[in-house]
């Protein structure tokens, strides 16, 4: 017997490839949120001139029930559809395609009368049998007489009448309904999709330290945080996020300044974790207690908020694993235990984690068991701090197993490292991904980079959420611009992604660095910090507003919507996000500039938004409430750095001769 007859498997029918998207092969999944639509397509072809048909399929894995739509034909055997998801939870999509017998009947039997053939008596009984197979596959008694009605009406009619029923929209409408799917082919392996919460893609960040959270010299607890939060609640944003709470420990503890001799009263680095009061899953004596915490979750959680927690893999010399697990950690020749570096700096209080040590296995398995202890205790976002320094198969592993329990979890890798590492974190499982965004200030820049996260398969699994300053950041732009710099790089994180993120003081424009560093100077990383937080120059207003607009107009909830357009101005970027309906259109323009006034002529691409060359249209700022007539495609811009760095328009059109208009949005 040869290979061929040794076969179980029927050849495949048609030829389906080049299925976008999918991530390495399939190796990864894509990544969607609840609702969010996923747009595939695929080159699909066969031998022969049969009119194929094709199905995009997807369902929950584990599911035995496939949901399907259509896939459409454009050129060159390209074909596409649109799928969309409703639960938070894993799925997995497919596509399906065969040769369409009917619609091939059909073609091929308009092509013979057409050109004046007078028997087809075959052809005509050809497709009276595969209406009546279609009426055997019928799962509704109304269609199965409607589909013989047709089948009688195909035999007993003159050449005519099959011409007539082979472009029927009713026909064709039912045998669509009904295919002959015996030899259809199915593109495997099935390709994964992770769905997640909303919030996964669209949320603003607010980072504060519980410790300073008061603005005294003293300190503060937990149970003080409360007008901290409703401070950011004020100001529109949704997740608070936490550096580090558990214990500090005491041996090399830094002082003010990263000083390696500590005083009295210095309250340490949070990320130097654990002492005697315990490690991971522990709180910081100084802040209070666990109780305390799960309050303080609590009544976030009351005012529609969430928290998002600190995972740092540093442990204290002072850490309980230390003691109980030694071989956790890297050991010098000599058996002692080696602290972290990045020379010339030391970090003599934080010894890192060998994720390869002999038993390894216990240690992955006590990292899991720390995030589900904090998510027992209702934490369900994570920021994860400096996960580049660790397995790749450790995340992927780990991520898996806590979203097997936790489906709702939120991982945000804090990785400003190699972009093929920061892409390899994304595709293991991050939710969301530090970026570039802080180092990219030019129109070029920015143009670039953006393009690159929302408009080539990034978009797929890489979600950007859009720092402008972290305690560990104070990029050069913020040291050097004013107050300007401030309301632009606020503007450009709030509109150029769906998620982005504050660390505090920036609405305070503190930007008082170490010389020739981009390091705050008396970092609260080594202290308590001192704020008056409602002090004269805060923007707290204008990132209000920029949240208002945010949270009220959906085309700011999308991600993969971004796109550039020309202004006369290399210091002005010009951009805009509209929702597929064109029912909310907005148009961004942002000077880059924080010293100097900018002006040019924008070029808005009418054909995008619906209008015409000759219309009039109007532009409201969602900002000031400014309103501009425009008319066709070239219209001027004048910023001020000072009093107008940026206009975030909605496009509003007039109609009619009365000039009544109608807002997009």
């Amino acid at each position: 017997m040869n290979k061929l007859e040794e076969s179980t498997e029927r050849f495949p029918t048609v030829i389906i490839e080049a299925i976008e998207p999918c991530i390495d092969g399939g190796r990864y999944p894509v990544k969607r949120v609840i609702g969010q639509e996923l747009p595939v397509s695929a080159d699909i072809f066969k031998d022969g001139h049969d009119v194929l048909a094709a199905v995009l399929k997807w369902r929950v894995l584990g599911s035995s029930v496939w949901l399907e739509t259509p896939m459409i034909l454009s050129e060159n055997d390209r074909w596409s559809a649109v799928c969309h998801f409703t639960k938070n939870a894993t799925y997995e999509f497919t596509i399906e395609a065969w040769g369409d017998e009917f619609k091939s009947w059909a073609q091929e039997f308009q092509k013979k009368f057409a050109a004046g053939i007078t028997d087809l008596t075959t052809e005509t009984e050809e497709g009276a049998i595969l209406l009546n197979h279609a009426a055997s596959r019928a799962t509704r008694k109304s269609d199965q007489d409607r589909l013989a009605r047709f089948a009688e009406e195909l035999r007993t009619g003159k050449p005519a009448v099959g011409a007539d029923l082979a472009r029927n929209p009713e026909l064709l409408g039912l045998m669509s309904a009904y295919p002959d799917r015996s030899l259809s082919t199915e593109s495997k392996p099935y390709l994964p999709v992770v769905v997640d919460r909303p919030e996964a893609l669209f949320a603003a960040w607010y980072e504060f330290f519980p410790r300073s959270a008061e603005g005294k010299a003293t300190g503060s607890k937990l149970r003080d945080c409360l007008p901290r939060v409703d401070d950011a609640k004020a100001m529109g944003f949704d997740v608070i996020y936490f550096p580090p709470i558990h214990p500090i420990g005491f041996t090399k503890r830094k002082g003010k300044n990263n000083s390696v001799n500590s005083e009295p009263g210095d309250p340490g680095v949070p990320y130097a974790i654990g002492s005697k009061y315990g490690g991971h899953m522990a709180v910081e004596p100084e802040l209070g207690t666990l109780e305390d915490f799960d309050w303080l979750v609590g009544e976030i959680k009351n005012r529609r908020m969430e928290v998002a927690l600190d995972f740092a893999i540093n442990c204290s010399p002072d850490h309980p694993y230390v003691r109980e697990h030694p071989e956790w950690f890297f050991h010098r020749p000599d058996g002692t235990i080696k602290y972290a570096e990045n020379p010339p700096k030391k970090y003599e209080d934080v010894y890192p984690v060998n994720f390869h040590n002999e038993n390894w296995r216990a240690l992955w398995e006590e990292m899991k068991r720390i995030i589900l202890f904090w998510a027992e205790h209702k934490v369900r976002v994570f920021r994860v701090d400096n996960p580049h320094t660790k397995p790749l198969a450790f995340w992927e592993w780990m991520i898996a197993e806590v979203r097997a329990q936790y489906p709702d979890v939120i991982f945000l890798s804090e990785a400003f490292t190699r972009p093929k590492m920061m892409k390899a974190l994304a595709k293991a499982g991050f939710t969301q991904s530090y970026t570039y965004f802080t180092w990219r200030n030019t129109k070029a820049e920015l143009t670039e980079y953006l393009t690159e996260l929302c408009a080539t398969e990034m978009k797929f699994y890489f979600r950007g959420n859009f720092f402008t300053n972290t305690p560990d950041i104070l990029p050069f732009f913020l040291q050097t611009g004013g107050r300007p710099a401030f309301l632009i790089r606020a503007f450009l994180a709030a509109t150029l992604s769906t998620a982005y993120g504050i660390y505090s003081g920036f609405e305070l424009c503190e930007n008082v660095a170490i010389p020739d560093r981009e390091e705050y100077l008396n970092s609260e990383k080594y202290q308590f910090k001192e704020r008056d937080w409602n002090a004269p120059g805060n923007i707290k207003d204008y990132i209000t507003k920029l949240n208002q607009v945010r949270r009220e107009n959906r085309a700011l909830h999308l991600y993969e919507n971004l796109r550039f357009h020309t202004v006369e101005n290399d210091q002005i970027l010009f951009y805009s996000k509209a929702t597929a309906g064109l029912d909310n259109i907005l148009l961004f323009f942002v000077s880059v500039d924080p010293f100097h006034s900018q002006s040019g002529f924008a070029y808005v691409p009418l054909e995008d938004f619906g209008l015409v060359e000759n219309d009039l249209f109007q532009v409201e700022d969602l900002l000031t409430g400014e309103q501009f007539e425009w008319r066709g495609r070239r219209n001027f811009v004048l910023l001020n750095p000072s009093t107008r760095p940026a206009h975030l328009f909605r496009i509003r059109r007039p109609i009619g001769r009365d000039g009544a208009a109608t807002i997009f949005g």
